[in-house]
């Protein structure tokens, strides 16, 4: 080091320490840092990003009047304590209690002990446009912090047509665009190049791309897959009906109105949900249920319940009879480690009875949900029998639960109902899982229509077909085929439904795309080749000669029985399907004798269940024939690719073009409140309307 240089830093260091010698001599104390505000809700880019006001997105969109929380999470300095909170909206102060609460326990890690919670709960806002909201908090030092974000309030258009009474959202889960074209190719049949049989779902005249994005991902789950729906807002993944928060507490996020609690609070209309899944999963819940860990069964499916006069719910169906015994019989899944009780000295959860109207829960694992809906009316079918005697005309309250997990899946359940009819007595799938008499989806949502059509002040009814989500996930391209299929059937008959009364509007769409199915082609060979070719095993035998593309593909040709599924999907020539999001799988291209182990059941582990292939490389691995995937584990993934949405009745010409999930929300909404309006009335997602 030269002199020049050595003697820079003898200053540089006498000047720091004159400098510190006289903040001494003055008395002048280190700087503290400020308190900080690290989330305010609801999610806001202008906090977020710091943009200007004017520039933001707007994230967070409401009806007039929708209910909400208002959140804010408040830092401190190290050793001090936030004081005191409050809330504004455009410059005034909200009105409401305030509660606040540290972070001593309950919280995620890293944060400090002392860091602070402050919650207004359901806040609602009738003026349309652009509102500012901030917090402004104080430390026991004085010192105070503030921070702002924007909402929307969406504006209602006046209407060109009569209000709609009723809503009927039918969700394919995981339905892309590949999956319909499948299912058109397999029930259609084609005749110089043209479908002969369209799905039902082909015949609804309005149809948009809806783009799926959850909060935090690009690649949605079923949670805000579904609650963008009805919501109208973005949850993150594995949450529904709630934004995050940085508590642990699996029930007391931030929580946002669902469609069936405005309508059943303004309009006094009825809900309906119908799954072929167990009732706790992501879509059904995600109607009516808030909660932060879509998998807290015991708590999921009591709000069902405990919350019923807020939701109007009127029909519940579907499996999960696990969550609803007590947990002293067997095949319970009932455990207070997942439920729920709002304490009444906690303001923080406190609030949410007060002011939601929520019931405060109790950690009853010990509950007989079954006898608490039948003594508040709701007629109870355990198997296909009951629900077909059930008469909607003498009854407006209908619980059915046909497995004690998810149901089993179209192919099983047409399979046990064949083998019945011809006197089989080697047992089915549906058989092994102890429910051998479940309803079709079609079935079921013929007989949930006829319960809530008799609803006088109107109904919103979801129906979904879970495992096209469920069975592509496991890459088994039959069951979500003919999944697929009995969702349509269903599709027809909320359509026929419909198209009767015409007051009722009718959507098809999906939470999400998954597995990234492709239509690849089709089989070169006779089913007995096929099997010769996966005895020899290995892709020599397995790929070029057997998977024809292009011309070679020809028109797949299924023949179809009277209970309109294919009487075989073992055909020559059959529809090859591809994977682009997929795990390693061994394929042979022929049908599944049995599904993947379904790990939800409570019996899963023991026999003959424990038999059933545990993945997709402990199945057709004889054929050692491996196809690698792109994606780790052992299950192919969701993708972020858009998914069709199509519409029938009053109001289904508002959907056009490219639009967001949560679109799809105010859309509905106006149509139930003031009526249909042309697309062009709308304000573009995301901008600003004068206040």
């Amino acid at each position: 080091m030269s002199l020049a240089a050595l003697n820079r830093i003898r200053l540089c260091r006498a000047i720091f320490a004159a400098a510190a010698a006289a903040t001494a001599a003055v008395g002048i104390a280190p700087v503290e840092a400020a308190p900080s505000v690290s989330r305010l809700t609801p999610p806001s880019e202008l906090f977020a990003s710091g943009r200007d006001a004017d520039s933001a997105p707007v994230v967070a969109r409401f009806l007039p009047g929708q209910r909400f929380d208002l959140q804010a999470t408040l830092r401190p300095d190290d050793g001090r304590q936030i004081v005191s909170a409050r809330f504004e909206i455009d410059g005034r102060p909200v009105e409401l209690s305030h509660a606040l609460r540290d972070c001593a326990s309950g919280c995620r890690k890293g944060l400090p002990a002392l860091t602070a919670i402050a919650t207004v709960r359901a806040v609602a806002v009738d003026k349309p446009g652009l509102h500012r909201f901030a917090v402004r908090a104080t430390q026991d030092d004085g010192q105070s912090v503030s921070a702002s974000g924007n909402f929307l309030v969406v504006p209602l258009a006046a209407a060109v047509g009569p209000k709609v009474k009723n809503i009927i959202i039918l969700l394919g889960d995981g339905m892309g665009i590949a999956q319909r074209s499948a299912a058109r190719l397999m029930r259609g049949g084609y005749a110089q190049g043209k479908v002969v049989t369209p799905l039902a779902m082909d015949s609804f005249p309005a149809t948009a791309l809806v783009k799926t994005a959850s909060l935090n991902s690009v690649v949605t789950d079923s949670s805000p897959g579904m609650t963008a729906y009805v919501l109208g807002n973005k949850n993150d993944n594995n949450e529904e009906g709630v934004f995050p928060d940085d508590t642990l507490d699996a029930f007391d996020n931030p929580r946002i109105e669902y469609l069936s609690e405005y309508l059943h609070r303004t309009q006094g209309k009825a809900l309906g949900i119908v799954t072929t899944a167990d009732v706790f999963d992501a879509t059904p819940a995600g109607n009516a249920v808030h909660s932060s860990n879509r998998g807290a069964g015991t708590g999921v499916v009591d709000q069902f319940f405990d919350d019923r006069s807020r939701t109007g719910l009127q029909v519940l169906m579907g499996g999960g009879r696990k969550w609803f015994l007590p947990a002293s019989v067997p095949g319970s899944a009932r455990d207070a480690k997942s439920d729920y009780a709002f304490s009444a000295t906690d303001p923080h959860t406190a609030e949410i009875v007060k002011r939601w109207g929520a019931s405060p829960g109790a950690l009853d694992a010990g509950r007989d949900l079954i006898a608490d809906f039948q003594s508040a009316g709701f007629a109870y079918a355990a198997n296909r029998s009951e629900l077909d005697a059930f008469d909607a005309r003498r009854g407006d309250k209908l619980l059915g639960l046909f497995a004690l997990s998810n149901m089993n899946v179209a192919l099983d359940k047409i399979d046990g109902r064949r083998a019945k009819a011809a006197g089989q007595t080697t047992p089915t799938v549906v058989d092994d899982y102890g429910f051998p008499d479940q309803p079709m989806l079609d079935e079921m949502a013929a007989k949930a229509l006829a319960v809530l059509g008799r609803a006088p002040k109107g109904f919103v009814l979801m129906v979904e077909g879970a495992s096209i989500d469920k069975q592509a996930h496991a890459m088994d391209t039959e069951r979500w085929l003919l999944d697929t299929l009995e969702f349509d059937r269903a599709v027809a008959v909320a359509r026929d439904f419909a198209a009767q009364r015409g007051d009722t509007l009718v959507i098809v769409t999906a939470d999400h795309e998954c597995s990234g199915v492709a239509l690849i082609g089709a089989s070169r060979v006779s089913d007995a080749k096929l099997q010769e070719l996966a005895a020899a095993g290995g892709a020599a035998n397995l790929r070029d000669p057997v998977v024809g593309i292009y011309e070679q593909a020809g028109f797949p040709q299924y023949r179809f029985a009277a209970d309109g599924y294919p009487v075989s999907t073992n055909i020559d020539g059959r529809v090859l399907i591809g994977y682009g999001a997929n795990a390693d799988r061994y394929e042979d291209w022929r049908t599944n004798p049995k599904p993947l182990l379904d790990s939800q059941q409570p019996f899963a582990k023991s026999e003959p269940l424990a038999s059933y292939p545990a993945s997709p490389l402990a199945r057709d691995a004889d054929g050692r024939f491996l196809v690698t995937g792109q994606v780790p584990g052992s299950s192919a993934v969701h993708t972020g690719s858009d998914v069709p949405l199509s519409a029938f009745g009053p109001a289904s010409w508002s959907f056009s073009g490219v639009i967001d999930n949560t679109d799809v929300f105010f859309i509905l909404a106006q149509a139930a409140l003031r009526g249909p309006v042309a697309p062009a009335s709308w304000p573009k997602p995301g901008k600003a309307t004068a206040r």
